[in-house]
């Protein structure tokens, strides 16, 4: 069994944040698509993946630093039991049973194994209960429109099959998703699939927090005059109305085109105008030279 804190290089007393980061560094250097033929670095993956499993949930991370639980979440053997005892005898207790002198210890085990030692008809160290098979961990490249749209996403599991996932509000890169009994089957049970999202960028949009970025091309006389023009968004085209005499920087708010927060609600798509002039516009031209350009910079102070 390892310890998560050493797998992933922090403290004990790391927070949450310090933990992620861990993660997402090591992540990143240990990926298997980075790692084709590196049969350690995608062992030492799956490891990595499997210690921020169980520091990220906070009740596992407790169970551990208790005691409780040991590096892979199996229930751990307090007191140093579970590898002694010879014939007639439990884990160094006279009879087999769990009292000496009177005392009971029986309550001492449901405390240390949340109420449940001995419930499966096995020892109370775990030893009766068969292992759950390992987890196994997925990489999941989303496209950006498909991370914003919240759209399913197919993954092809290490048995072959297929299956559609559903994408969770606030999904970011190093987002983690949980397939329950779908990872390495076991004697307890098959493990889980650990789904790690990575977001892709896109040629033109840009995520600021659940709001996406977008800067759109303008003619002069779009600007000028105003009036609808066609906008693209993650959900598809939609018309989007250019106030008159609009200048190049002006950003303008299409509601609901971001990204869905954690909590629900979607962000907007934030449409930055950028005036494309014509080239070699006679009639442009001559404009220019006959009219008076003022001073756009006064209040720059020059």
């Amino acid at each position: 069994m390892a310890d998560p804190y050493s797998t992933l290089g922090v403290a004990r007393g790391a927070s949450e944040a310090d933990i992620k980061k861990a993660y997402r560094k090591l992540a990143k250097e240990l990926h298997p698509d980075r790692n084709k033929d590196n049969k350690a670095a995608t062992e030492r993956f799956s490891k990595v993946t499997a210690a921020y499993d169980l520091l990220s949930d906070k009740d596992k991370r407790a169970r551990f630093d208790r005691g409780e639980i040991d590096g892979d979440g199996n229930p751990a053997a307090p007191f140093g039991f579970g590898g002694g005892g010879g014939r007639g005898q439990a884990g160094g207790f006279p009879g087999g049973g769990f009292q000496s002198g009177g005392a009971d210890f029986g309550d001492i085990f449901e405390g240390l194994f949340g109420g449940r030692a001995g419930a499966r008809g096995g020892s109370p160290f775990g030893r009766g209960a068969p292992a759950k098979g390992a987890n196994v961990a997925y990489r999941l490249s989303v496209g950006f429109e498909d991370a914003a749209a919240l759209k399913p996403q197919r993954i092809t599991l290490a048995d072959g099959k297929t299956i559609d996932v559903k994408l969770p509000n606030g999904v970011e890169t190093g987002t983690q998703m949980r397939l329950a009994g779908k990872g390495e089957p076991g004697a307890g049970g098959a493990g889980d699939a650990i789904i790690t999202i990575e977001v892709g960028s896109h040629p033109f949009y840009k995520r600021e927090g659940d709001n996406i970025r977008l800067d759109l091309p303008v003619a002069l006389s779009e600007a000028v005059l105003g009036g609808p023009v066609k906008v693209p968004t993650v959900d598809g085209p939609v018309m989007l109305n250019v106030p008159a005499d609009s200048s190049s920087g002006k950003v303008l708010r299409l509601r609901g085109r971001g990204f869905t927060g954690k909590g629900g609600t979607r962000g907007d798509q934030l449409v930055t105008l950028m005036i494309e002039l014509p080239s070699d516009d006679p009639a442009l031209k001559s404009w220019a030279e006959s009219a008076s350009p003022g001073n756009p910079r006064a209040k720059l102070g020059v």
